[in-house]
């Protein structure tokens, strides 16, 4: 008995030695990355208010108080002597090059009035924000030295889910703090960050961490880690990095010309539910739906419509409706790119030339009424577009429902206020032709509605019983 004991033991050892030797070790790596990490904190800009508002001794009337007044009044040290803010811990960042040019957020250093930055050999310097681009949350900063450590800058491209990362930081001010995990996902998509392919990652990321770099493990910088979902405060096994090669590009524009110029398409997107795939007659539910052109947009000069499905840029597929902004803004504007589409059905190809992304983007907004009359089929209350509508949301022609009752039209999400562009890829030009249209649909099949909603295009799929 103890024999088979021994024996299970020496066979449990060499099963778990093999294992055991598949574990990484970071020592080496962070022994050879870290002294190129570096703490960020700033000094927030001084109120503009004039400190002679505050002190009644300095000023065009400090001649016309009393010398008994002043002489009380300066037992109190802080009407003379405004403090000073003292510089707070803010992020981290990395050195890229040996003459002193820094990656870092754009939320790190956004609106500071001086931003030090402490190297690993404790000298602290000031550094000044060469460039930083919010969209990308990217920013460059540049301090006076040289010789400096640098990190070595890898590619994210080939980065797969499964792969160990490092990151190395300054979570709530410890410096040079390590830590480690996998990559969660690729080309992640996040609310309101429409330009950047996000790295999900389950590495531990705090506050603090911001603009710290995530190496793989041949030691290169693969990301700029930027954000983490949490419902807490705190980390929760969700953090988010911006790929090195986005950040990368974003910092030889901001170094070169001051500014980044991203590609512009020109459309307002939305995912193919399954819903709508079928009613588009696609196999699957992948792309990215064109909800509306806009007026001299690349895409209307290409001849994009509303109804078109995208699911390749340049030779690229596009999964899901989130893949398409990232690729368009790596096109340098003034280039022509092949965009392949399907329309009512069938597959196309349209070769449009981008154009440079402008600084604003403007969705108009109204409301108004006219000549109703009630679509008994969708059990809605419809009424003419007017010439109020037309003009703050640029419409060319519609319907806009007054009211919904229960039916058809409430089974599909329509409400008050709604306008009906398009039905079933027909372009709707008065109430008497919604109706008409309306009425020639099939039944038991999805089909495409197209509608504003307060100033936003989308698709939804209808159903007629």
């Amino acid at each position: 008995m103890q024999s088979m004991k021994f024996v299970l033991g020496v066979m449990l050892c060499l099963i778990w030695l093999p294992v055991r030797a598949e574990l990484p070790d970071f020592k080496s790596l962070v022994k050879e990355a870290a002294p190129a990490v570096v703490n960020i904190s700033t000094v927030p800009k001084e109120k503009s208010a004039d400190a002679t508002a505050l002190n009644p001794f300095e000023g065009p009337d400090a001649d016309q108080i009393p010398e008994m007044f002043k002489h009380f009044f300066r037992q109190f040290p802080e009407m003379n002597e405004q403090p000073r803010p003292a510089p707070r811990s803010l992020g981290s960042g990395f050195i890229i090059s040996e003459d002193g040019y820094i990656l870092t957020n754009h939320h790190v250093v956004n609106g500071a009035g001086k931003v030090l930055v402490r190297l690993s050999d404790r000298r602290e310097l000031e550094a000044q924000v060469v460039g930083s681009d919010e969209r990308a949350d990217v920013a460059v900063l540049k301090i006076e030295a040289s010789d400096l450590p640098a990190v070595r800058i890898g590619s994210s491209e080939t980065l797969e889910a499964g792969e160990w990362v490092l990151a190395i930081g300054s979570p709530f001010g410890f410096e040079h703090s390590v830590t480690a995990g996998i990559v969660s996902a690729t080309e992640r998509a996040l609310a309101n960050e429409t330009y950047v392919p996000f790295i999900q990652t389950d590495v531990a990321i705090n506050p603090g961490n911001s603009g710290g770099p995530l190496f793989n493990l041949d030691g290169d910088v693969v990301g700029i880690n930027s954000q983490i979902y949490t419902r807490s405060g705190g980390f929760m096994g969700l953090s988010f990095a911006i790929p090195i090669d986005v950040a990368m590009d974003v910092a030889e524009q901001l170094k070169t010309q001051g500014h980044v110029t991203r590609g512009w398409l020109g459309v307002i997107i939305q995912e193919v539910s399954r819903d709508l795939a079928e009613s588009f007659g696609l196999d699957k539910p992948a792309g990215a739906l064109i909800a509306k052109v806009l007026p001299g947009s690349p895409a209307a000069e290409a001849g994009f419509m509303e109804g078109d499905v995208i699911y390749r840029f340049d030779g690229k597929d596009i999964d899901l409706s989130s893949d398409l902004p990232p690729q368009v803004g790596r096109v340098k504007p003034g280039e022509s790119v092949a965009v392949d589409l399907v329309r009512n059905g069938k597959h196309e190809r349209l070769d449009v030339v981008i154009a440079a992304l402008p600084e604003e983007s403007e969705l108009l907004a109204g409301s108004s009424s006219a000549n109703e009359i009630k679509s008994n089929r969708l059990n809605l209350v419809v009424a003419e577009l007017d010439q109020d509508r037309r003009d703050k949301w640029n419409l060319r022609s519609g319907v806009v429902v007054r009211q919904v009752n229960p039916g058809a039209g409430a089974d599909a999400g329509l409400v008050a206020e709604d306008v009906i562009t398009m039905v079933n890829g027909e372009m709707i030009e008065s109430v008497q032709q919604f109706e008409k249209t309306i009425n020639e649909l099939p039944a038991n099949r999805p089909v495409p509605l197209r509608i504003v909603r307060r100033g936003s295009p989308m698709f939804i799929p209808l159903k007629l019983e």
